[in-house]
């Protein structure tokens, strides 16, 4: 594995910004989804690839029980608190209250986040509006030059 930066993770996501949507995809410039997006920047950054299980249904957080985005994504990477969330971390994000986290977006910094937005493209976006739809937030591992956060938890 290539040693990570934030500023490596931030660069990738630029990259992908016109990305079209597309449903289950992860090719830059090609398609992607919001989970596409993650795995194809962290592919691309790291040199390694890493599998998020996948739904079939396109609204499938409508029908969850449990967190099954936030459980599979503890497999991986750490979950920290989202108001320490950084360039380069990951939100898991709600699209209602009550409903499961079913989107992601990267922090980009000055409160911009790229995501993959359904029916358009890969965006960068305001954190703003998505504030309150914060469900989680998440560091990539071994972030290059980086010590370790004893209050990380790695679930």
């Amino acid at each position: 594995m290539k040693a990570v930066t934030r500023a490596a993770l931030v660069a990738e996501a630029e990259r992908w910004i016109g990305t079209p949507y597309c449903h289950q995809a992860s090719r830059r410039g090609v398609g992607a989804d919001c989970l596409g997006l993650v795995m194809g920047i962290w592919s691309a950054v790291s040199g390694t690839s890493v599998t998020l299980s996948r739904t079939d249904q396109r609204h499938w957080a409508q029908h969850a029980q449990g967190e099954p985005l936030l459980e599979g994504l503890c497999r991986h990477i750490s979950r920290i608190d989202p108001a320490e969330a950084r360039p380069g971390d990951l939100l898991a994000l709600r699209w209602r209250r009550g409903w499961p986290a079913s989107h992601l977006a990267l922090m980009m910094g000055d409160g911009i986040i790229v995501h993959a937005y359904e029916g358009g493209a890969v965006v960068r976006s305001h954190l703003a509006p998505w504030a309150s739809h914060v469900a989680a937030a998440f560091a990539f591992p071994g972030l290059a030059g980086e010590t370790p956060n004893p209050e990380t938890t790695k679930v």
